[in-house]
């Protein structure tokens, strides 16, 4: 934290129901500054439903390095493939 605050990441629902997507980051002093700079920067044009405010430093993520090791145990998942299972014949709409 410096003089310009804390590092916030934006996220921005379009419409109700559907998932926040990641629109940026901003630099603010607490979370209602946050959320009050984020509408004002990203949703000019009344685009969003909903934001969401988090604070960078709390964000943990995995390791680019170890995406081998950390997403390999997937692989022997056939099942969570859609190519596993077998279409019914006269099924529609699946």
């Amino acid at each position: 934290m410096d003089n310009q605050g804390e590092i916030w990441e934006v996220f921005i629902q379009s419409k109700p129901g559907l998932a926040h997507k990641h629109v940026g980051n901003l630099h603010a002093m607490g979370e209602e500054m946050a959320l009050q700079n984020a509408r004002d920067l990203y949703t000019r044009r009344k685009e969003g439903t909903c934001i969401w405010v988090v604070r960078h430093a709390d964000i943990f993520s995995s390791n680019p390095e170890d995406s081998g090791s950390f997403f390999d145990p997937s692989d022997d998942k056939i099942y969570r493939q859609a190519t596993h299972y077998v279409m019914p014949e006269g099924a529609k709409h699946i």
